[in-house]
């Protein structure tokens, strides 16, 4: 019997051993598929993780880049510049094909492409916007960031720039250019490089890029607006001192812009010719120390009359010297009667020893003198003027400057 009943417990622990050890199958299974799960979970956490690292760091990237932009954006105040860089950090900083900078015209209250970088700029340039029209247009009116990451199928696209310029806007950022809530332009990045697609952290940084270039662009109009007003005053002063003379009416002007012709062919940076340009305007300032009956003299002036007359550079040179700001155009008024073969005055200068700005007045100032009415002689023609003035390089003028006025002479510059 003991034997029997072994032989009839022995299958009924199989089959409960194998029932035990389903469940610990079963049970394995679950716990296996419970951590598989969880890795999977772990994994998406880790690739989420990895991809915030990323556009951290990508953001760090941007606020690096914004950091460096708007330094270069206001380490000038020169306008024209401002608008240049503008819109190179726009296109650097987004990481886009193009950029454009539109500003509002306050009298027709319509936008106008101010910059707009890439080979198709000229184009682009001659587009007006009407408040509220295109993509830009929209941003202007309501003062609000947008992005359009499909341009062709938006139905405030303004399709007939890219028409004209045969270039094609896939997708845009754009921002308003704000000064004191006041929006004075938009700032546009076009076509994202890489096949990315602009997002909402772009519009950030983007923006903060506008607020920059609002300040940069501000400045410089505040700039622009003390700097027209200085010049309008200096020549309302050498108006007043031509009033003493009637024989020299439009003389200034003339010299002036004589002057800026030549700084023009020459390639001057435009600090120098602001430089220039006021030097032009104010050379004779000194003579408003010239008694009236030496300047009003309709007869050739005798040598003591004379010695007089040269008096009025150093007393040009000391009025202009009181004003600290200005000291960048005494050589103009001090030198523009030195010579090249030094025997000139005040101080007998000659040739390289004579600073460039005076060199550039003297060829203005000799030629206007040739060609204008005195009444002890009749003006000269222009070509017979420009003759003279080639006759005399090498010991009155510099060569190269005469060759330079003539040939702004020669296509219509002046």
């Amino acid at each position: 019997m003991a034997t029997g009943e072994r032989r009839s417990k022995a299958p009924r622990n199989v089959e409960e051993e194998i029932r035990n050890y389903k469940k610990k199958v079963s049970e394995v299974s679950r716990r296996a598929s419970r951590l598989n799960r969880s890795l999977k979970q772990k994994e998406r956490e880790i690739r989420e993780l990895q991809k915030a690292i990323e556009k951290s760091h990508e953001w760090e990237k941007q606020l690096l880049t914004l950091t460096v932009l708007s330094r270069i954006l206001n380490s000038t105040l020169e306008h024209r510049t401002v608008r240049r860089r503008a819109m190179q950090a726009a296109t650097e900083l987004m990481k886009a094909e193009v950029g454009s900078l539109l500003l509002i015209d306050e009298e027709s209250n319509r936008l106008y492409f101010e910059v707009a970088l890439g080979d198709k700029e000229e184009t682009v340039k001659t587009f007006h916007l009407e408040m509220g029209e295109g993509i830009a247009g929209w941003v202007a009116k309501h003062g609000e960031p947008l992005i359009v990451h499909d341009t062709q199928s938006d139905p405030r696209f303004f399709s007939e720039v890219d028409r004209k310029s045969k270039f094609t806007t896939k997708n845009v950022i754009c921002v308003p250019v704000k000064v004191k809530e006041k929006t004075i332009g938009v700032l546009e990045a076009i076509n994202k490089l890489g096949g990315e697609a602009f997002s909402e952290d772009d519009v950030a940084i983007f923006q903060s890029l506008a607020d920059q270039v609002a300040v940069a662009l501000d400045n410089a109009r505040l700039l622009a607006e003390i700097e027209g007003l200085f010049f309008q005053t200096a020549e309302s002063l050498a108006d007043a001192i031509e009033k003493r003379d009637p024989y020299t009416g439009g003389h200034t002007k003339r010299v002036t812009t004589y002057s800026l012709a030549i700084g023009e062919q020459l390639n001057l940076e435009s600090s120098d010719m602001r430089w220039l340009k006021l030097a032009a305007i104010l050379h004779d300032i000194g003579k408003i120390g010239v008694e009236d009956r030496i300047l009003r003299k309709t007869d050739k002036l005798d040598e003591e009359e004379y010695n007089q007359m040269k008096q009025h550079t150093l007393m040009g040179a000391e009025i202009i010297g009181h004003i600290k700001q200005l000291h960048g155009i005494i050589p103009g008024l001090k030198y523009h009667h030195e010579k090249i073969d030094g025997k000139g005055y005040p101080e007998g200068l000659a040739d390289d020893n004579i600073p460039l700005i005076a060199k550039i007045v003297a060829v203005a100032d000799t030629f206007d003198a040739m060609t204008s009415d005195r009444p002890y002689r009749k003006p000269l023609e222009k070509e017979k003027a420009c003759a003279e003035l080639r006759r005399c390089c090498g010991t009155q003028f510099d060569r190269a400057l005469v060759d330079v006025f003539i040939k702004a002479i020669e296509i219509g510059k002046i």
